[in-house]
């Protein structure tokens, strides 16, 4: 005679779990079973959220081993239902032996359990339909998600930047969150630019930033970065090759341009680039920038203890070079490198040639739009075109080689209609005005210096990229040698020049005008 019972509930969802409903009623009927049998009921195993396809989990384990505690007397193992203990044939028979080897007999008020061929043929039966319910159900959603990713709708996690929000006519839509959308977009647009030239800058500007996610280490780890170089959703499109969808239009909002992100594989394919210095800190932003005038290595910098105190200093570490462990104070070669920005800040009247210059190549493009709105659709046209006849090529061929060829083409062409269909839908208008678009740009143009006074040591190092085109030459007793700027900055200094002088024209020829010649010195 059986007096003791256990029940065993599981849902497979983590929406059963949150809800309730799926447990409790399992519990109730496992219950209502035990009164009906006249079996006490000392015991309750639960696994939440747990797959029916899988023999490890927790609840199940806890039961085995409370029943082989009690063993020696035989206990009622009680589930609402066969699809509870398992979800596949072969799952089933081993929790069903292990259930029996531990002393446990198991019941259920929807199957009667028998040892007889009849009742085990039927038990089997059922097991395999509960493991084919469960093959359907999950090829039913695989499909249901796929169509919705065809759609231009993404269904997986939600990368960072974007946070899932019901909307109508919709469902559930990645909409951006802030502030982290505005952090990944500037991320990937300085990485497009060449603002962040390796992966660890971008690690180290996401670090920056108290509200980017961290993993278990508090870093952001390179795993994260490469996702989020390589994530189409960025670009406003759905990207799926393992269900054969290939840059879907999306129907979320973009974070940055399909032509930045282009731009950022375009890096990744490309040569690498030497790893970001990891000794550059708040205390020396020229480390690593600044170079010997003796030697060309760059110099390195320290904090030297004195009687009362510590001292910042610059210093070559060149062995051989006649200024080797030759210190520089850090106060005076930053203050003489200030000195050299502001001296590289454009005259009022220069900055206004500038600006104007900018406006009459801006009108000029405005006027080009429709132009390329209409060459890049008329391309498309074409493209569309190869697609179609590589498809009809693709069904007249058997060979698998031919077949993976064509497909990549294929592939390729479809980047290429993602892209056109982008400068044919934003060519048509400025997508922002003049002012927008240039006066972070111009803002720095006038002044670099007002970017290098910030406490943050990425704008400083953003100064040395944008402003110079080389390293800065520093010799102990001259200071810095000159400067090698940017283009924007050198054409600046070219057209200050204050001095010119009038020349004579040369020549054996007679003179045919007696108008001087205008010349700037070299």
């Amino acid at each position: 005679m059986i007096k003791f019972a256990v029940t065993y509930c599981r849902v497979s969802s983590a929406k059963q779990v949150k809800e309730g409903h799926g447990l409790s009623s399992q519990e109730t009927r496992c219950r209502e079973y035990a009164r009906h049998k006249g079996y006490e009921v000392i015991e309750t195993f639960f696994d939440e959220g747990i797959s029916g396809s899988l023999i490890e989990r927790p609840g199940m384990q806890s039961m085995l081993g409370f029943l082989r505690k009690r063993k020696g007397e035989i206990i009622a193992v009680i589930i609402d239902d066969i699809s509870r203990l398992a979800r596949g044939l072969e799952a089933h028979l081993d929790l069903r032996t292990s259930i029996g080897a531990a002393g446990g007999k198991l019941e259920s008020p929807s199957i009667e359990f028998g040892e007889d061929s009849d009742s085990i043929l039927v038990e089997n039966l059922l097991a395999s339909v509960s493991q084919h319910q469960r093959q359907k159900n999950a090829e039913q959603v695989k499909n249901r998600m796929r169509a919705r990713v065809m759609n231009g709708y993404w269904t997986g996690k939600a990368p960072y930047g974007y946070r899932y929000k019901s909307m109508p006519n919709h469902g559930k839509l990645l909409v951006r969150d802030e502030p982290l959308a505005s952090i990944v977009q500037e991320a990937l647009e300085g990485y497009a630019c060449g603002r962040f030239e390796t992966r660890p800058e971008i690690k180290y500007f996401l670090e920056s930033h108290a509200v980017f996610p961290r993993g278990y280490n508090g870093r952001v780890h390179y795993q994260r970065v490469d996702d989020m170089l390589n994530n189409a959703l960025y670009a406003g499109y759905v990207h799926f090759p393992r269900w054969d969808v290939h840059f879907q239009p999306g129907k979320h909002e973009a974070i940055i341009s399909l032509e930045t992100w282009q731009k950022v594989q375009d890096r990744l394919k490309g040569q690498a680039k030497a790893p970001a210095r990891v000794d550059v800190h708040d205390d020396f932003p020229l480390r690593g920038f600044v170079v010997c005038a003796c030697c060309g290595q760059p110099m390195t910098a320290c904090w030297s203890r004195g009687r009362k105190k510590a001292y910042p200093y610059y210093l070559c570490q060149t062995k051989g070079c006649s200024e080797y462990k030759k210190s520089v104070r850090k106060e005076k070669l930053e203050t003489e490198f200030e000195i050299l920005l502001k001296s590289l800040c454009p005259s009022e009247d220069m900055f206004k040639i500038a600006v104007e210059a900018l406006k009459d190549h801006w009108r000029e493009g405005e006027k080009n739009l429709g132009q390329e709105s209409m060459l890049a659709k008329k391309e498309l046209a074409e493209v569309e075109k190869k697609v179609g006849q590589l498809m009809d090529r693709i069904v007249s061929t058997d060979s698998p080689s031919v077949i993976k060829a064509y497909e990549e083409h294929i592939k390729n062409l479809e980047m290429r209609k993602a892209g056109l269909a982008e400068i044919a839908k934003n060519c048509g208008r400025p997508l922002k005005p003049f002012d927008q678009t240039y006066r972070t740009a111009l803002e720095f143009l006038r002044n670099p210096q007002k970017l290098w006074v910030s406490e943050r040591i990425e704008d400083k190092r953003i100064v040395l990229k944008l402003v110079f085109a080389k390293p800065l030459e520093y010799c102990q007793n001259g200071g810095y040698r000159t400067a090698l700027t940017s283009c924007p900055f050198t054409l600046f200094r070219g057209f200050s020049t204050p001095n010119k002088v009038l020349v004579e024209p040369r020549g054996i020829e007679p003179l045919t005008s007696t108008m001087p010649l205008l010349r700037s010195p070299s």
